[in-house]
C-alpha cells in the first residue's frame, strides 16, 4: 500500500489513539455473549517468496490460494478493485477454501475513484451479485474512498449505502483530510453509517495518523496495518492494538477483519504470525497459527 508511505519513520508518534468517545457506548449497546469472530489476513495470496516459507517449496503458483486459505482465515480482495469477478472466478475462489474462510472484496476503482459513487446503480448492482456468490465464504466488503472525496459529497455516499443490499456487509474507508479536522463533518458521516449498518475502515499508516479516527459505527472493526519492514515499532504498534482489541472484545466488539501489509509484502507473515500469537496469549482466544515449512538442508540427514 502506498497511501501514507513514508521513506523516513524515525520522527513518527506511532501511538495509538484513544477511542472515539461514541466507540465504546457502541460496543456496550451490541454486547453479546458469543465469542467474537476474527480473521487475520494479508492483501494478497500470491508471493513467490512465501514458496518454502508459508506454502511448500514445491508448490505451483496457481495453488496459491489452497494453501494461503490453509494458513489465514481471510483475505483482502484487493483484485476486484480493478474488475468485477465473473461466475467462473468467483466458483473457483469459493472452491479453494474451506468453510470458515472469509473473502473481504473491496469495491471496484470505476465506482468508487472514477465517478465517485454518482450514476453507478447498474455496477454496484452487478458487483453486489458478484460477490453474493461467495455465498458464506464472503466476509466484510470495503469501499475505499479517494483522498478528493470529501465531506460535501456526504449525500452521494449516503444515497450509495442506502442502495447496497443490507446482504453485503461494508464498511467505508476514507482519505480526505477535512473528514478528521471539521468536527460537524465526521459526526454526520458516523450518523449515515451507524443509521445504515455500515462499518468503518481504520487504516494505521506512518504519513496519515489522521486516518486512524478509531470510531467504530457497527460492532465489526476492520483493520488495515502498514508496516515498514518489520522496523521495531511494528511489533510495540501491533502490542497497543492487541491491548486496545482486549478492551474491545471485553466491551462487546463482534467481529474483528485484520489485515497486515508490509512493503511489496514479503515479510507480512512474519507480522501476522506475532499478532495471532499475542492475540492468543493477551485476548484468551484459540486461533490456528500458520505454520512454516523448513525446508531441510542439503547433507543434514547424513
Amino acid at each position: 500500500m502506498d497511501f501514507g508511505k513514508l521513506q523516513n519513520i524515525d520522527h513518527v508518534d506511532f501511538t495509538l489513539p484513544p477511542d472515539h468517545p461514541d466507540t465504546q457506548s457502541l460496543l456496550i449497546r451490541n454486547k453479546q455473549d458469543e465469542k467474537p469472530e476474527v480473521y487475520i489476513g494479508l492483501p494478497v495470496w500470491v508471493n513467490k517468496a512465501w514458496a518454502g516459507n508459508i506454502y511448500p517449496a514445491t508448490m505451483r503458483e496457481k495453488d496459491s490460494l489452497l494453501w494461503y486459505a490453509r494458513q489465514f482465515n481471510t483475505i483482502e480482495l484487493n483484485s476486484t478493485h480493478y474488475h468485477i469477478p465473473g461466475d467462473t472466478t468467483i466458483e473457483r475462489w469459493r472452491n479453494s477454501v474451506p468453510r470458515g474462510f472469509k473473502f473481504c472484496p473491496k469495491f471496484p476503482q470505476l465506482i468508487s475513484h472514477e465517478s465517485a459513487l454518482q450514476n453507478t446503480h447498474s455496477m454496484t448492482a452487478a458487483f453486489c451479485e458478484a460477490i453474493a456468490g461467495l455465498e458464506d465464504n464472503l466476509g466484510s466488503s470495503f469501499l475505499q474512498l479517494p483522498p478528493n472525496f470529501s465531506p460535501h459529497q456526504l449525500p452521494d455516499l449516503e444515497a450509495f449505502v442506502k442502495f447496497i443490499p443490507e446482504t453485503i456487509p461494508v464498511a467505508v474507508e476514507l482519505r480526505h483530510p477535512d473528514w478528521f479536522v471539521d468536527n460537524i463533518a465526521s459526526l454526520e458521516l458516523f450518523e449515515v453509517l451507524e443509521k445504515y449498518g455500515i462499518g468503518t475502515v481504520l487504516t494505521d499508516v506512518a504519513g496519515r495518523r489522521d486516518v486512524l479516527h478509531m470510531r467504530l459505527t457497527t460492532p465489526t472493526a476492520m483493520i488495515r496495518f502498514v508496516g515498514n519492514g518489520l522496523h521495531p515499532t511494528d511489533y510495540k504498534r501491533i502490542d497497543a492494538w492487541v491491548e486496545r482489541l482486549k478492551i474491545w472484545f471485553d466491551n462487546g466488539l463482534h467481529q474483528l477483519y485484520f489485515f497486515v501489509h508490509e512493503p511489496d509484502n514479503t515479510l507480512a507473515p512474519e507480522l501476522a504470525i506475532y499478532l495471532i500469537e499475542k492475540l492468543n496469549k493477551v485476548c484468551g482466544l484459540d486461533l490456528k497459527v500458520p505454520k512454516k515449512f523448513v525446508q531441510p538442508v542439503q547433507g543434514e540427514l547424513f
